[in-house]
């Protein structure tokens, strides 16, 4: 839409239409015929009845021209008429490919929530894993996504109900170790995205005592929102996708080299962390290969991206998580899959009770 327009496009049948936006978005998938049947979309919702006689039109990557700069917009930018305009898409996938993502990488756009972005050569499809499209990051690549609901919003809600802030709350966590607090923190406090796709979820912490603090619950929910980062790194490996490096980008890594150190101890990898803020530089990429400056993006990468800092897993951090990431996963599906164990009732009814006392409450004040 905005590149549509920034063009002066007028009619909705000649915008180009980002593959990025309507393979992770809208099912699109050219190898299936497109976007899904009418009858599928009619049974997630009857009003999408007629929706893909209007999405139509041409469907194109990223390294495609989807217009150029109309008169009218020039004017109110300040800019020169005609500039080539690339087909647009999402920003987190831009901003895999500004952190310098390759084929085999996968990438962590950590902030208030979590995207993880891929570049993959393969097709496969992955159980719990939504996102799996050709041409969506890298447009001769397949691109893929997962991700966590919540991640910054979670540290926050801790550093709020301590009475304080995160940067605040932060103060000392770099003396904390592996495990020290005794407690294992299950990070759904809004849902699971990925790889159960279930939002009825709710955060769980485990292990609490008297003396356990707010900076005891942040260090631990760091902890679970590098293992369930590791849960779904695990399921994509599982379904034939290689992981050569994993690279964390987005607004928290480069501030904290708390959540860099533990991420490297419990993937058991290396993890990179381009050393100046990346945040739209995959965007001036796509302009450049727009504009003809580089042929490749590969090409621009070099000549752009920023060089690495390199956290390295920790040996003794590594054992020790050795021991607890068996039962974080244990506990991870047997509370978030309803076909594991009666556990997995324990939130949704939680939930639903909650909802339901919650509405008796409004309907009485009214």
């Amino acid at each position: 839409m905005v590149a549509g327009t920034l063009c002066g496009i007028t009619d909705p049948g000649k915008v180009k239409r980002s593959i990025c936006a309507m393979g992770h978005k809208w099912l699109w998938n050219a190898g299936l015929g497109g976007l899904p049947p009418e009858s599928f979309l009619t049974k997630v919702d009857p009003l999408l009845a007629g929706v893909r006689e209007k999405l139509e039109g041409e469907y194109a990557t990223s390294d495609q021209i989807a217009g150029t700069l109309s008169p009218v917009w020039a004017e109110k930018l300040g800019l020169r008429a005609g500039i080539p305009i690339p087909v647009g898409a999402f920003d987190a996938h831009w901003d895999a490919i500004g952190a310098g993502c390759r084929t085999d990488d996968m990438v962590n756009v950590i902030g208030t929530s979590t995207c993880i972005i891929g570049i993959t050569p393969s097709v496969n499809l992955v159980p719990g894993v939504c996102g799996v499209v050709q041409g969506s990051v890298h447009p001769h690549r397949t691109g893929i996504e997962a991700g966590l609901s919540a991640v910054g919003d979670i540290f926050s809600a801790i550093a709020t109900r301590g009475c304080t802030d995160v940067k605040t709350l932060s103060v000392g966590l770099e003396n904390y170790r592996a495990g020290q607090t005794g407690l294992l923190r299950l990070t759904w406090d809004n849902g699971d995205r990925t790889v159960l796709v279930n939002p009825n979820l709710r955060g769980v912490t485990l292990g609490w005592n008297l003396q356990s603090t707010a900076q005891d619950e942040l260090f631990a929910a760091i902890e679970g929102t590098a293992f369930h980062t590791r849960v779904i790194l695990d399921r994509m490996s599982e379904h034939g996708v290689n992981i050569k490096r994993v690279i964390n980008a987005g607004g928290i890594p480069q501030k904290n080299d708390v959540l860099n150190r533990v991420y490297a101890s419990v993937l058991g990898c290396p993890v990179l962390v381009p050393s100046k803020s990346v945040v739209s530089l995959g965007s001036a990429i796509f302009a450049f290969l727009a504009a003809g400056t580089f042929r490749t993006i590969e090409e621009a990468q070099d000549r752009t991206c920023p060089p690495n800092k390199v956290y390295p897993p920790d040996a003794a951090a590594q054992r020790t998580y050795a021991d607890l990431y068996p039962l974080y996963k244990k506990l991870y599906f047997e509370f978030g899959d309803a076909g594991k164990s009666g556990l997995a009732e324990v939130l949704p009814t939680l939930i639903r009770v909650a909802e339901t006392v919650q509405h008796d409450m409004a309907f009485a004040k009214a």
